[in-house]
């Protein structure tokens, strides 16, 4: 199963002042897959040591941070010598061992020829942050679930993505009946490893199911033993309500939607621990389009969307025909789904920053606005073909943008003053807007 995030992996194997490199990601998006497929395809050797419930490796880091010592008992561990240029030396589930975490300072400071990367959950990793955790010390890279990109991949659908990196209209066109049915595919399954697994192999919909929330009951056994008990509820509440949250037309969060007469004080923590752990993305408002975007944000006022559009779909209880098939019951939640896909996919992208915005008498709002290195690009999502963007024009006439971009089940187009972007093609979005070169 190929992930473009061993792309970063590669760039950072070759880097002359390269870090040890903490892996990030929420709870089975494929950490320790990854890993082992880097080491097997850019190594001699992997020395992978897993720390959970690892009593060797406790007494290993228990002591003074001395890195030859700590070279020969890994040595020891994994039974064969470690060479600095040749082996990848892995810390999966990091996060038991605190130590090991801190240790990475001492690997960057005294033996920085080492390849050293760390995988661990947001959770763990999270909750160390601050005492223990190696700050300016390491390198970050995020994993996330599978996007759609890397979904047709898996389902051995590499011309079809050849052709959206073409990105030729009349081509794409051709084909809109496969894109659009993976795509629906995509909206049931979600980018879960164990999830896509099951479904390339065997088709079976309702295993794929019984696997995304086999995942959700894990989230939720986690929150419980590792955060504080005072807040365990409030999670909980917060996190049930983010369906009905996105099925609104507004989409801001509303605290009471979680309960009548609930506050933003009383849950602002319970966001904070969902959005640490990698299993919430909080998307804030912005009051007008100017550089930086963040220097104009509404700190009151956000939306918060899931990990992955497949588990959004578990959570509300899809069937997998409502999605696949369509259904008038459906129709308005389909937006709130299309909605997450989309973010799913800019949010890969470390060059985007992204933000909404509404006007100030709530009569107009966008979707997404986005920030890259050199320009803010409006962005309107449709799922289905509709072609109207009020909003959109709205925005684009208030501020005098000169291009926008509307995402829909629509071909490809540009129009004077907005370019139609396909959904099933918004992976590739970034790298049109760079060579357009002149959307700003």
């Amino acid at each position: 199963m190929y992930r473009e995030a061993i792309k970063q992996l590669e760039l950072w194997k070759r880097e002359a002042n390269r870090k040890p490199m903490v892996l990030r990601g929420a709870r089975q998006v494929g950490k320790t897959w990854i890993i082992k497929e880097f080491g097997k395809q850019y190594y001699e050797k992997c020395a992978y040591i897993s720390m959970d419930e690892n009593t060797r490796m406790e007494e290993v880091f228990r002591e003074a941070f001395d890195i030859d010592r700590i070279i020969e008992m890994l040595e020891i561990e994994v039974g064969f010598k470690v060479n600095p240029e040749k082996t990848l030396i892995i810390f999966d589930e990091v996060q038991e061992i605190p130590r090991a975490l801190k240790s990475l300072k001492y690997f960057q400071e005294y033996a920085p020829q080492y390849h050293i990367i760390a995988a661990g959950s947001l959770l763990g990793i999270a909750l160390h942050e601050g005492t223990s955790f190696p700050v300016g010390k390491v390198d970050f890279c995020n994993l996330y679930p599978l996007t759609f990109r890397e979904f047709l991949l898996a389902c051995g659908e590499e011309k079809l993505l050849e052709i959206l990196d073409r990105n030729d209209p009349d081509i794409m066109q051709a084909f809109k009946t496969k894109y659009t049915d993976y795509l629906k595919y995509y909206y049931y399954v979600g980018g879960m490893p164990e999830a896509v697994s099951e479904f390339i192999t065997n088709r079976d919909l309702k295993r794929v199911r019984e696997i995304q929330n086999k995942l959700l009951y894990a989230y939720e056994n986690d929150l419980s033993r590792h955060t504080p008990k005072e807040i365990v509820t409030r999670i909980r509440m917060l996190w049930n309500s983010i369906p009905a949250q996105l099925a609104k037309e507004n989409k801001k969060f509303i605290y009471g939607l979680i309960r009548e007469g609930a506050r933003a004080r009383e849950y602002e923590a319970a966001i904070t621990w969902l959005t640490d752990v990698g299993l919430v993305y909080r998307i804030s408002r912005v009051k007008k389009p100017d550089f930086p975007l963040r220097a104009y944000q509404d700190f009151s006022a956000f939306k918060l969307f899931v990990v992955d559009v497949g588990l959004l779909g578990a959570m509300c209880r899809l069937n997998a025909r409502t999605i696949l098939e369509g259904n008038r019951l459906f129709e308005e939640f389909k937006g709130a789904l299309t909605e997450q896909y989309v973010l799913q996919q800019l949010i890969v992208n470390s060059e985007n920053d992204i933000f909404y915005w509404s006007a100030e008498n709530a009569t107009s709002e966008l979707d997404f606005l986005i920030q890259t290195d050199d320009c803010i690009v409006p962005l309107e999502v449709k799922a289905e073909e509709n072609l109207q963007a009020k909003s959109l024009k709205v925005f684009v006439q208030k501020y005098g943008v000169r291009d926008a971009v509307r995402v829909s089940m629509s071909g490809f187009r540009e129009q004077d003053w907005v370019t139609n972007f396909p959904l099933y093609n918004i992976g590739n979005l970034n790298r049109y807007l760079r060579e357009k070169n002149n959307n700003c």
